[in-house]
């Protein structure tokens, strides 16, 4: 009877009394103050009030059942489309809301919608996986600053693949430990398409040597980051590379000549399409001549493949007793220096360079680490 009454008087009651008073409805509800047999009547009059022409009603109702996880679905829902003010407050905090609710209203919502939705207490994957599909870079980036997010692997490769070209989307991933090593690879070339485009740059050093410079440097980033790869993940990111057509003959001898000996046998096993244990004896223990063969089955020519193995005999030598990896390359272009081989021999310049390069960022990150030790 006394919803009934309210009912009556919302038809002639002033906007501003309207709202206080649906907001007292509300919150009665929300916080069982109604008497069980009066719920339902209380139910019919908030969906009723969902058509006032007063923002402020819907607001008082927004407000008051934001929090109340015995809010009905049927005002719940409408509320959280309606204009932001008033949907921003279910949105960020309303427990009714499911997963499936919220995919559904990240897909047909706007902008200001999918932040909301980002901005919440806790984000589960299936609706980070929607933002991550249909969400521009504000959104985006409310999501990956947001602690309670859960993202997948899956989630950040779409965000990278997506919108990786954005500066601050780029920093937030690279920052994460669960980013997946293709993903940060292909981050890392973004950033160096980036740095070659820019137009000072190019006027400065010259657009042949841009893009020389850029590539060397994003080798021996890629060189760098593949110390850190476990391996279970190891064949994506070599099928990652190949695919993008990363894996040549000067990039496989410096990630050989660096000893990053996992990574180079997956990235043999995948060129070679041989099975990945058959692969390792042979790098392993094979003679010179099964060494050899095994690398021509990757399309390397003779004289190539044969400068690899003798790389492969040579770091078998020294990890019997040698005199260290970082001579390795060196050896090698004193060697091929003396041959016929032109390509060999500007293969070789290449992993130097790129050798150089890996030793003075190693260098550089040395000498931070010391000034902030003595500091």
């Amino acid at each position: 009877m006394i919803v009934h009454a309210f009912l009556r008087w919302v038809e002639t009651a002033r906007a501003a009394d309207r709202a206080k008073a649906a907001s007292v409805l509300a919150r009665a509800y929300a916080r069982a103050r109604i008497a069980p047999d009066d719920r339902h009547a209380a139910e019919m009059a908030m969906i009723f009030l969902l058509d006032d022409p007063a923002p402020q009603v819907r607001l008082g109702l927004a407000e008051a059942l934001a929090d109340s996880e015995d809010a009905p679905r049927a005002v719940v829902l409408p509320l959280a489309e309606d204009q932001p003010e008033i949907a921003a407050h279910i949105l960020l905090r309303s427990p009714v809301l499911t997963d499936a609710d919220l995919v559904d209203l990240a897909a047909k919502g706007g902008e200001a919608t999918r932040m909301l939705i980002a901005h919440r207490a806790f984000v589960s994957r299936p609706v980070s996986a929607a933002l991550a599909e249909v969400g521009e870079a504000a959104d985006l980036l409310v999501l990956l600053e947001n602690e309670g997010a859960a993202l997948s692997r899956r989630s950040l490769t779409r965000i990278a693949d997506r919108l990786g070209h954005d500066a601050e989307i780029r920093a937030l991933l690279l920052d994460r430990e669960d980013l997946p090593s293709d993903a940060r690879h292909a981050l890392v070339e973004k950033i160096g398409s980036a740095l070659a485009g820019f137009g000072l740059i190019q006027a400065a050093v010259g657009s042949s040597r841009v893009e020389r410079i850029t590539r060397e440097a994003c080798d021996v980033a890629t060189i760098g980051m593949v110390a850190d790869v476990a391996n279970g993940e190891m064949p994506a990111l070599v099928e990652h590379l190949r695919l993008a057509g990363r894996l040549t003959p000067v990039f496989l001898m410096h990630a050989l000549c660096t000893g990053r000996a996992e990574f180079f046998a997956v990235s043999i096993a995948n060129l070679s399409g041989q099975a990945e244990r058959r692969v390792r004896s042979i790098l392993s223990d094979g003679r010179e001549a099964a060494v050899r063969a095994l690398y021509e089955t990757t399309g390397l020519g003779r004289d190539i493949s044969a400068l690899f193995a003798e790389a492969t005999m040579l770091l078998r030598r020294e990890a019997k007793g040698g005199d260290g990896l970082l001579s390795l390359s060196e050896r090698l272009l004193s060697r091929a220096r003396g041959a016929e081989g032109a390509s060999c021999r500007s293969m070789l310049e290449m992993v130097e360079r790129l050798a150089i390069a890996e030793q003075r960022q190693t260098a550089r990150s040395y000498a931070l680490i010391a000034t902030r030790e003595a500091a």
